[in-house]
C-alpha cells in the first residue's frame, strides 16, 4: 500500500491489506475528531519525503502526523513497533471493517452498521498493554 499525507511531502509505505479495525476511545476521538479507521500495518512501514513528528501519547504509544499539514500518519505501540496507520492515507484501497475496539467508550450519538468484533478497553488492555 502506497500512501501520502495531505500536502504530499510524507510518501507512507505499506505491505497491502484489506482488514481494517476502527478505535473509539476518548484520545482518539479528541485526535481524530471521530472514531479512528485504521489498518494495522505491522512494524514494516516506510516513510519517505520529509520526517513525521511524533507525540508520545502513553506509556505505550505514539502517534505520528506530518509536520507541514498535520495528517495523521501513524499510532504506534512504543513495546514492539508496531504500526497502525490511518486509513485515509491510502485513498484507493479497498478495505473491510471488521473490528470495533473501545466499544465500552463509544459516545451514543453515532452507530455503525457494520458486523464487526468488538472489544472493550479492557480486553485491548489486556491483549496488548506491556506486561509488567
Amino acid at each position: 500500500m502506497k500512501g501520502r499525507c495531505l500536502c504530499g511531502s510524507i510518501e507512507v509505505v505499506a505491505a497491502d491489506r484489506d482488514e481494517i479495525g476502527l478505535c473509539h476511545c476518548a484520545m482518539c476521538r479528541r485526535w481524530t475528531g471521530g472514531p479512528m479507521f485504521a489498518v494495522h500495518a505491522g512494524k514494516d512501514v516506510q516513510f519517505s519525503g520529509d520526517t513525521p513528528a511524533a507525540y508520545r501519547s502513553s506509556e505505550w504509544a505514539e502517534r505520528g502526523f506530518c509536520p507541514k499539514c498535520g495528517t495523521h500518519l501513524f499510532y504506534r505501540l512504543v513495546q514492539n513497533g508496531e504500526y497502525a496507520l490511518p486509513v485515509g492515507l491510502f485513498q484507493d484501497a479497498p478495505f473491510r471493517l471488521v473490528e470495533e475496539i473501545f466499544v465500552d467508550e463509544k459516545p451514543a450519538f453515532y452507530d455503525l452498521a457494520n458486523q464487526t468484533r468488538k472489544k472493550t478497553g479492557q480486553q485491548v488492555f489486556e491483549e496488548f498493554a506491556p506486561k509488567a
